[in-house]
């Protein structure tokens, strides 16, 4: 298996040093798809520009909660908020806080 670096750095000559930037990479880009897909970054339907970075902060706390949590527990981000939506899911089938009527 081989990863094709490419570079305009025409002063870079180390391996080592190109490995540790595309980890750095990487890492940035992990943090960008979690927080997309687990806080709902994308979803802010607000216009003011304040409300946007509001939403953005609150957004990427809620991100870092969930890395500390899944750090803490040995498991992924994914499972941690799938876990507890599955939790939340049993409790309501068990005993529900909305009651349904059928006519």
């Amino acid at each position: 298996h081989t990863d094709w670096i490419v570079t305009n750095d025409s002063t870079q000559n180390s391996t080592k040093a190109t490995q540790e930037v595309c980890g750095f990479r990487w890492k940035i880009e992990q943090l960008h798809r979690e927080s997309k897909q687990l806080t709902g970054l994308e979803r802010c339907q607000c216009r003011k520009a304040r409300i946007q970075r509001n939403h953005i902060g609150c957004a990427f706390l809620v991100w870092v909660r969930l890395k500390e949590l899944a750090r803490q527990t040995g498991q992924t981000v994914y499972q941690l908020k799938h876990g507890l939506l599955d939790d939340y899911l049993i409790q309501q089938l068990k005993n529900p806080s909305i009651n349904m009527r059928f006519a």
